[in-house]
């Protein structure tokens, strides 16, 4: 019996010892495990720090051409501002330059000393207003009607099968303001 108890208690300790070196190999295991846990951990960090940094430099793209834009719509209109600021007074001297076009036609039968002085007066607003960027339609009997220039204020029968759908006769000249229609010609249509 002592043989036995001998041989159980060798058993005994062999089976300790393969615990012990199972249990240790499962240690390393386990440390090898952590340290690639910890490898992962530390490489996330970097990536999410490197994702952040890619959206924050996109934002800042959107947001540069954003502003870009924005600064060039600025501009333009600025600069249309500054271009038509004198169309409300150009436009309230347009029957100035009417009434001047009437009496020159009236005159024609008049006194020829008041009517230089008469002409002199009109030139020097013809000048002025073309110097701010006015200038008169070319508009004649026998052009095409233009509705984005033209405002027909009536139809005739027309003389020629030439002028049907084209000017008869102009009644009042129409104006641009740097290349904007400030005021529409109004003009008379064949039909």
């Amino acid at each position: 019996m002592e043989k036995n108890t001998e041989h159980e208690e060798q058993i005994d300790k062999n089976e300790e010892l393969v615990g012990e070196s199972t249990s240790s190999e499962d240690r390393k295991v386990d440390s090898e495990q952590s340290e690639e846990d910890q490898m992962k951990e530390e490489i996330d960090p970097f990536k999410k720090l490197q994702d952040d940094l890619s959206e924050a430099k996109d934002k800042y793209v959107r947001l540069y051409a954003e502003f870009d834009n924005h600064r060039r719509r600025t501009s333009k209109e600025k600069l249309e501002l500054i271009q038509n600021a004198n169309e409300e007074l150009i436009v309230a001297l347009l029957p100035i330059m009417d009434d001047f076009e009437r009496a020159e036609k009236a005159s024609n039968n008049a006194e020829k000393a008041g009517a230089e002085g008469f002409l002199l007066i009109k030139n020097k607003l013809e000048k002025v207003m073309d110097q701010y960027g006015v200038k008169i339609m070319e508009v004649g009997a026998g052009s095409d009607f233009d509705p984005d220039f033209h405002e027909a204020i009536t139809q005739v029968p027309s003389p020629e099968e030439a002028m049907k759908g084209k000017i008869v006769d102009v009644i009042e000249k129409g104006y641009l303001l740097n290349e904007k229609v400030i005021r529409f010609a109004k003009v008379v249509i064949g039909n």
